[in-house]
């Protein structure tokens, strides 16, 4: 039976070969776990630096949106099927806060909850995107109304 012999120098030699150029994958993701989901709202744990209206990632991919922040837990509303989303999944905070289509090229479209739409006339053209919830004008820097 033939010996094996194992050089130490040519196994580190087929290691550095096999590491150069190797670069992880590696990004940063603040992530929590549903408590509970019922009525359209799910109870989320584990996200200390969500912020109000902040977009959530369910598991699935439904997004969520972060409403009532608790000390320990968040209420976030689920924007989709409420159904696909079960106790103990995994919830990913997006940073985003929520903003949807506006403008001209929502004329005549059907859109969900996110702006998306759903009428299968394409994706939606002229349209910007504002925030949700904006701080409203001043009663001087408001157009007169007659």
């Amino acid at each position: 039976m033939a010996e094996l012999t194992i050089n130490t120098e040519d196994i580190a030699a087929a290691l550095r070969r096999n590491l150069e150029g190797f670069t992880p994958d590696l990004a940063a993701a603040q992530v929590g776990r549903v408590m509970e989901v019922g009525d359209g709202i799910a109870r989320v744990s584990g996200l200390p630096d969500a912020a109000v209206n902040e977009m959530l990632e369910f598991e699935d991919g439904t997004i969520g949106l972060a409403l009532n922040l608790d000390e320990d837990s968040i209420g976030a509303v689920v924007l989709g099927d409420v159904d696909s989303i079960a106790e103990g999944q995994v919830v990913r905070a997006t940073g985003e806060i929520l903003a949807v289509p506006c403008g001209d090229g929502l004329l005549g479209r059907v859109v969900n909850t996110l702006g998306e739409p759903v009428d299968g006339k394409g994706p939606l053209t002229n349209v910007g995107t504002r925030r949700m919830e904006v701080q409203a004008p001043g009663l001087t820097g408001r157009k007169p109304v007659h």
